[in-house]
C-alpha cells in the first residue's frame, strides 16, 4: 500500500525522537564517569559507590530505552526502509552505556582493595574520561541536527572524529605510563581494562556518528 509522503516523514520523526531520547540517557551516564574518576583521585569511596549504583541503574534505563526503540521500529514496520540504520545507531550507543558500567565497577574495586595508583596517573585518567565525554557530547550534537540534512550532520560528525582522535592520543600516552609505573598487579590489570573501555567508548561514538550520517541522507 502506498502511503502519503507526510506519513513517512512522521514516522521518521517518531523513530528519531526515540533514538535521541535513548542517546540522552547514554550521555547522562557518560557524564558520571569523570565524576567517579574525581572520587578515585580524592579516595571518596562512599561517593564512588553511590555513583556506581547510579550508573548501574542508568545502564538498565538505557537498555529499556533501547528496547523501546526496537518496539517503535517494529510498530512502524516496512514503511520505514531505514529502520535497520536506526537500530544500528541505537545498538552502538548502548555499548557506550555498557562500557561505562564496566569502567565504574573496576574503579570502585581498585578503591575497595586500596591498591596503590600514582596521583599523576589518576589525573591523566580524569583527562581521558573528560575527553571521552566530549566525544559523546559531540555525538549528541550530531544527532540533534540529523533532521537538518546531510551537510549539517556530516559537519558535526567531523567534530566527533576530531574528539575521538584526542582520546586516542591521551589513551596511548597513558597506557605506556601505566605499564612503566610501579602499580600493584591487580590494579594494573583493572586500569588497563578501564583505559580500553574508555577508548572503545569513543570509538563507538565515532561509529554512531557515521551511522547518523547515513541516516541523514534519508531524513
Amino acid at each position: 500500500m502506498v502511503l502519503p509522503a507526510e506519513t513517512e516523514e512522521r514516522v521518521k520523526r517518531r523513530a528519531l525522537n526515540v533514538c535521541q531520547d535513548h542517546l540522552r540517557r547514554v550521555l547522562d551516564l557518560t557524564r558520571k564517569i569523570p565524576q567517579l574518576v574525581d572520587c578515585f583521585i580524592k579516595n571518596e569511596r562512599e561517593k564512588a559507590r553511590l555513583l556506581f549504583n547510579e550508573i548501574h541503574s542508568g545502564e538498565n534505563e538505557v537498555d529499556k530505552a533501547r528496547r523501546l526503540v526496537s518496539h517503535e521500529l517494529a510498530e512502524i514496520g516496512a514503511i520505514l526502509i531505514s529502520r535497520e540504520d536506526f537500530l544500528r545507531l541505537t545498538n552502538l550507543t548502548s555499548e557506550i552505556a555498557d562500557f561505562s558500567e564496566g569502567i565504574a565497577f573496576r574503579l570502585v574495586e581498585i578503591m575497595e582493595h586500596s591498591w596503590n595508583v600514582p596521583g599523576d596517573i589518576k589525573k591523566d585518567l580524569l583527562k581521558l574520561s573528560e575527553a571521552v565525554l566530549d566525544t559523546v557530547l559531540r555525538l549528541s550534537e550530531t544527532m540533534m541536527v540529523l533532521s537538518y540534512g546531510s551537510g549539517k550532520t556530516m559537519e558535526k560528525a567531523k567534530d566527533v572524529e576530531v574528539a575521538e582522535q584526542v582520546v586516542d592520543g591521551i589513551y596511548r600516552e597513558l597506557e605506556i605510563k601505566i605499564l612503566s609505573s610501579k602499580i600493584d598487579f591487580p590494579a594494573l590489570i583493572l586500569l588497563k581494562d578501564v583505559l580500553q573501555l574508555l577508548e572503545e567508548s569513543a570509538d563507538k561514538a565515532e561509529d554512531a556518528a557515521d551511522a547518523a550520517c547515513i541516516l541523514s541522507l534519508i531524513m
